[in-house]
């Protein structure tokens, strides 16, 4: 069987009112590897910039978001080369080497860069601005900025909360035990990072177990970690050492397929070089308890990080209660979770996942609204949603800008029964550079064309 690989797009590429065009039906078949994990290649950016001496890179996401937060780091004097597709050469200035950013940052749509960040300015010497799209404008950062003040960082954002977010320097951080309300990874390694500025130990502890890719690269960096029963611990005043690094296939990404072939008759597809970190399995554990065929094959790690091959077929799917501990797991492939659930027999419900309300959309309600204008039943919760299964119809639907929308509604089409538009899709490569020609290759049948507003 022949791979097919996503490809490239540059931040700043022209995406006015991209519009998805679905004809109904097909099947997936064949191989295909999806872009690099965008959680992973975020840190290695962030921990190569702040490492002594040089980082390589492999397999990383050239996404709208990602190259955000390389062009972050280059404004704050790091020099890093892109040899070849997909490859980085990152000459670390050290965790006290940053340069002052002649402008404010900018960062996109990147909630990732946004949060993240703003843990490891607050320990800078010099003052930074942090600014986003209309999007990350609009999404809530005080459960970063109010912990970070409790370990002396000052940081002003709107009175709603939202950026842009002034970042004053020269502040003096003082590691503290924080206790998390809602499970966020993103949170997590935020105050992470500004523990590696702060005097003594940070913990962070989690009312559920997130991704753990932070710690599994500060210590891919060398930079001691531990997990305890007050949570995940690091001391500041470390240092973090230069590493080679290959970033693996993003399970996100891979979901969408997953579904796909799951749903469609005749689909048999091998995923290749798909990160299976277990804080990410949320997903596969999810789909396999509804009935889906998931193998992984040729097990094997990139650094810390376990990676397979993937190989899903065709079945037929039931609806389930989705077990609790199993949301944090999967919190950002719920879009595609719920199309899952669409095709089951009877009824899916999801609880506990109000986390979803505060993404790049609220998915609970743009996902409950699309699902019934392609006449599944939907109802949406405070927390979740009750789906009862069903036939797609054809229609029109709006992903609100969400590129997980956008990619989650694109397979239902292999199932309805009439074409399938999906508007205001350009922020796909945010994360998915390539999407629409890799599911075209896998067999979707799909293109795109420019919305009325372009």
């Amino acid at each position: 069987m022949p791979m097919v690989r996503a490809t490239v797009v540059e931040a700043g590429a022209d995406r006015s009112e991209l519009v998805f065009q679905l004809d109904p039906g097909g099947c997936l078949r064949g191989r295909i590897r999806p872009p690099g994990d965008k959680s992973i290649s975020h840190r290695a950016l962030m921990f190569g910039a702040l490492a002594e001496g040089e980082t390589r890179v492999e397999g990383f996401l050239e996404g709208e978001d990602t190259l955000a937060t390389l062009a972050a780091f280059r404004a704050m004097g790091v020099e890093i080369s892109r040899p070849a597709a997909h490859e980085l050469i990152i000459q670390g200035v050290g965790l006290h080497g940053l340069q002052v950013p002649d402008a404010a940052l900018y960062l996109g749509n990147s909630g990732t860069s946004m949060r993240l960040l703003t843990g490891l300015l607050s320990g800078q010497s010099f003052d930074t601005v942090l600014r986003g799209d209309a999007s990350l404008s609009r999404r809530p950062m005080g459960r970063v900025t109010e912990p970070l003040a409790k370990m002396g960082a000052l940081i002003h954002s709107t009175e709603a909360g939202t950026p842009p977010l002034e970042i004053q320097g020269g502040r003096t951080l003082q590691g503290r035990q924080h206790r998390l309300r809602v499970a966020s990874a993103q949170v997590k390694s935020c105050l992470l990072l500004a523990g590696l500025y702060a005097a003594g130990e940070t913990c962070v502890q989690e009312p559920v177990v997130t991704r753990d890719h932070t710690e599994r690269m500060l210590q891919a960096f060398g930079y001691p970690v531990e997990v305890t029963d007050r949570g995940i611990c690091l001391n500041g005043g470390g240092q973090l050492k230069g590493n080679a690094l290959q970033v693996p296939a993003d399970i996100s990404s891979a979901a969408f397929f997953l579904v796909g072939a799951a749903i469609s008759p005749g689909s048999q597809l091998l995923i290749e070089k798909v990160g299976v970190n277990p804080t990410r399995l949320g997903v596969i554990h999810i789909l396999r308890l509804m009935g889906a065929e998931v193998e992984f094959r040729n097990s094997r790690e990139f650094g810390r990080e376990p990676v397979a091959d993937l190989h899903v077929k065709a079945s037929a799917l039931r609806g389930i209660r989705i077990p609790r501990e199993q949301v944090s797991l999967a919190i950002d492939e719920f879009p595609i979770i719920f199309i899952a659930a669409a095709c089951a027999e009877g009824e899916t419900i999801l609880e506990g996942a109000e986390e979803l309300r505060v993404k790049e959309s609220d998915r609970i309600a743009v996902m409950a609204a699309g699902l019934a204008e392609l006449g599944i039943s939907a109802q949406p919760t405070a927390d979740g949603m009750v789906i009862q299964g069903g036939t797609f119809s054809g229609g029109r639907v709006h992903s609100h800008g969400d590129h997980r929308i956008a990619m989650a509604f694109s397979m239902a089409a292999l199932v309805a029964k009439g074409p399938i538009t999906i508007d205001d899709c350009g922020n796909v490569a945010t994360s998915f550079p390539g999407f629409v020609k890799l599911a075209g290759a896998a067999g979707l049948q799909i293109h795109t064309e420019a919305g009325a507003g372009a």
